[in-house]
């Protein structure tokens, strides 16, 4: 759905959250994922709330404790940068276990809390099921459902949320390792449960499929394990900024908009078999038998085949009252594309700052400026590029089996056209 076709709240009525992150604790990630370094790279993002990720490592939770201080009822700032980004107590726990008619079955949960002191309260509570020293993404045996029951006798404010509900190994519906519903999985333990968070490689449209789904709050988070991916998934809450404000709009679907990743681009939309770089739309797995057409192993489903798997209605179609989802590109992406060099380079990295100086935080860059105005201060090829991602004028390759999915947004004939050599930054500074 094209990005100028959405009647967007005012930038001023709405705050932007990232509420699913991690720290250098967990495994696989930055080891620049600290609070300093996440409340800068947040403030130039343009979110407005970013989760603190982690809070069940007890290093880390001493750091939160250490770094932090109160500022809006329920969240936080680093105590260096008052004015800066607001954060939101939150941890991402593992629970493997047996269940029904499977066992290891992998179900992973966000939670945010409301307080430093009930986090605490969080942590031991925990701390004698499963090692919290372990990894900054905890795992324990037991049924997620008495995960649910366990933190609501905590305090009735802490919020539960199934994670990337749609992975094939770790989620709520994982083609390997989930249920077929939100019931099944956590039986008496459902009424707690008020928001599902879509993950990279789904979004709002695809869930929209599922009538089951419709009382639920879909939100979208970036899952960083570095600061660069911070808001590349993000949601959009209606002010006053407060954790209770964002309670009530979680339990009441009352979001103003979803920022999208394109779901093609997660790494298992579509099925396929990465080691022969087989990669196949649902259909043509079923034509197939549900086995690699190169070696016969078995080939990982993606996400868009188990959604049309408990699908009961066709593509496009868009419950009422559901709040817009809007798709778009990491603005670095868009420079690097359109300078025709990687994304780490250092001309990409010092034309992505310059871009800010003048036009100020990203999403208001992506979102909110109109791009004539700005004309005259960005280059041509850039504000091309924001228009046509706004516009959903891309080529894509769906991602598959672990394998992210290539996005551009100039066709190959528009890249050779354009692959002389160029200065190293678009504005001719050196």
């Amino acid at each position: 759905m094209p990005v100028n076709d959405l009647s967007l709240p005012p930038r001023e009525k709405i705050f932007l959250a990232d509420l699913h992150i991690h720290s250098r604790y967990s495994r696989a990630t930055s080891k620049e994922m600290t609070i300093p370094t996440l409340a800068k790279a947040a403030s130039a993002k343009g979110l407005d709330v970013i989760a603190t990720g982690d809070f069940t490592h007890p290093d880390y939770f001493s750091e939160l404790q250490e770094l932090l201080e109160p500022a809006e009822e329920g969240l936080y700032v680093f105590r260096e940068l008052p004015e800066g980004p607001r954060f939101v107590l939150s941890a991402e726990v593992s629970n493997i276990f047996s269940q029904g008619d499977k066992r290891n079955r992998r179900v992973h949960t966000v939670i945010l809390a409301p307080s430093l002191e009930v986090a605490a309260e969080i942590n031991q509570a925990l701390a004698p099921l499963g090692n919290l020293e372990a990894d900054g993404r905890p795992v324990f045996g037991f049924p997620v459902k008495e995960l649910v029951k366990i933190l609501r006798h905590i305090s009735p404010e802490i919020i539960v949320i199934p994670a990337h509900v749609w992975t094939p190994w770790y989620s709520l519906f994982g083609a390997f390792s989930g249920f077929d519903s939100v019931e099944e999985c956590f039986e008496e333990e459902t009424p707690f449960i008020y928001a599902l968070e879509t993950g990279l490689s789904s979004d709002p449209p695809m869930n929209w499929r599922l009538s089951a789904l419709d009382r639920f709050t879909l939100v979208s988070n970036s899952d960083a394990h570095s600061p660069g991916k911070l808001g590349r998934e993000a949601n959009a809450f209606y002010r006053p900024l407060s954790y209770p404000a964002m309670m009530k709009a979680l339990r009441e679907d009352a979001l103003a908009f979803t920022i999208e990743f394109f779901p093609e681009e997660g790494k298992y939309h579509f099925d396929g078999h990465r080691s022969c770089g087989v990669l196949l739309a649902p259909e043509e797995t079923r034509r197939h038998g549900g086995r690699c057409p190169v070696c016969g192993e078995p080939l990982t489903v993606g996400v868009m085949h188990r959604v049309e798997e408990l699908a009961d209605r066709p593509a496009g179609f868009k419950p009422p009252q559901k709040p817009p989802a809007v798709h778009l590109v990491p603005l670095i992406e868009i420079v690097a594309e359109a300078l025709g060099k990687g994304v780490q380079t250092q001309a990409v990295k010092r034309t992505y700052q310059q871009l800010l100086e003048l036009g100020g935080k990203e999403f208001d860059l992506l979102l909110y400026k109109d791009l004539d105005e700005i004309s005259e201060k960005f280059p041509a090829r850039i504000i091309e590029g924001i228009r046509r991602v706004r516009e959903g004028q891309l080529y894509i390759r769906p991602g598959f089996d672990g394998v992210y999915g290539k996005i551009s947004i100039f066709s190959p004939e528009e890249e050779d056209s354009s692959s002389k050599p160029r200065q190293q930054s678009l504005f001719g500074f050196s």
